[in-house]
């Protein structure tokens, strides 16, 4: 078997504000960083709207599509940016979660890596926010119970940020596990450990600026990874954000690339373990190219390795 590489050219389409940090050149850095591995590299489609209808009601869709401008940049709000090639790109972005599972769940591949723009877990049901414009993970989580029927979907967040779009999407749904590992206080200012959705089935791990590697394995080891074993899934999703990197300019929690690879880790025993090792794994966060570039590389070489 192998891993799935799945993006497409519109993904560099999506041109922020000159000085933003999710820049053109974060996926730039994280596809050069990944052209030596031995991987299956697959063009994204683009989702249908039906996909984004999943997790989205029509108004919030047909809001993105409007707000597309023709020229220039449109602003969503003070940090969220859409250019002429963005609406492509969003729904390349979902694609591309959509097809890894579809490759993961149909045999095609053992696991999945989306290398995507724009990243997508801050995008609420009705709000585009925090750079995301959909909610792509989330779409991903219910293409797979409704479309192939599986019973339960776990969604692992280990983004710097809080995904409050990805926990606003899933939290009524109990055939979905949103965990969580973020610093805080940090945008969006969300992902208290009180929440816990609507069936137990969110789990919020806030971690203080400067954690570092020994406080995030431990939340790990000690509240992660139990609440997804006792769920028993039958696919694991990643929302790979690696601006926890020490190196990250948007936030402290200083975290080292060889985390990533041990997260990464533990993440496909549990996956080994309950559901044949399929994982399918999203780029979101890192705003540090070098770090991005490393961490994201740290991070496909694990999935590589166990998909063999």
């Amino acid at each position: 078997m192998v891993t799935a590489l799945i993006t497409h050219p519109d993904c560099l389409g999506h041109v922020t504000p000159p000085g933003h940090p999710e820049q053109v050149a974060r996926l730039e850095a994280v596809l050069a960083a990944l052209k030596p591995l031995p991987l299956l590299r697959v063009k994204a489609p683009l989702a249908a709207d039906d996909d984004l209808l999943r997790a989205h009601p029509p108004e919030h869709v047909a809001a993105i599509r409007a707000a597309a401008p023709v020229s220039g940049w449109k602003a969503l709000d003070a940090d969220t940016y859409m250019s002429a090639g963005s609406l492509a790109a969003a729904y390349r972005a979902v694609g591309a979660v959509l097809r890894g599972v579809d490759m993961v769940l149909g045999g095609e591949a053992a696991n999945a890596f989306a290398a995507i723009r724009p990243p997508g877990h801050h995008a609420e049901r009705t709000t585009a926010m925090g750079f995301c414009l959909f909610g792509s993970v989330a779409v991903g989580a219910r293409h797979a119970l409704d479309h192939h029927g599986l019973d339960r979907v776990a969604i692992i967040d280990f983004d710097v940020h809080h995904g409050n779009g990805t926990q606003d999407l899933v939290e009524e749904d109990p055939r979905i596990l949103y965990c969580s590992t973020h610093q805080m206080p940090l945008y969006p200012d969300t992902g208290f450990a009180h929440e816990t959705g609507a069936d137990g089935n969110v789990l919020n791990v806030p971690l203080p600026e400067g954690a570092g590697s020994r406080a995030f394995r431990q939340a790990m080891t000690q509240a992660v990874l139990p609440k997804i074993d006792a769920f028993a899934p039958d696919l694991i999703l990643i929302s790979a954000g690696f601006d926890a990197h020490r190196a990250d300019p948007l936030a402290g929690l200083m975290l080292e690339t060889a985390d990533f690879d041990w997260v990464t880790r533990q993440i496909c025993d549990l996956a080994d373990r309950h559901c044949k090792g399929r994982v399918v794994s999203a780029l979101e966060g890192g705003y540090d190219l070098t770090a991005l570039a490393a961490s994201a590389a740290a991070h496909v070489s694990v999935l590589e390795e166990r998909g063999r």
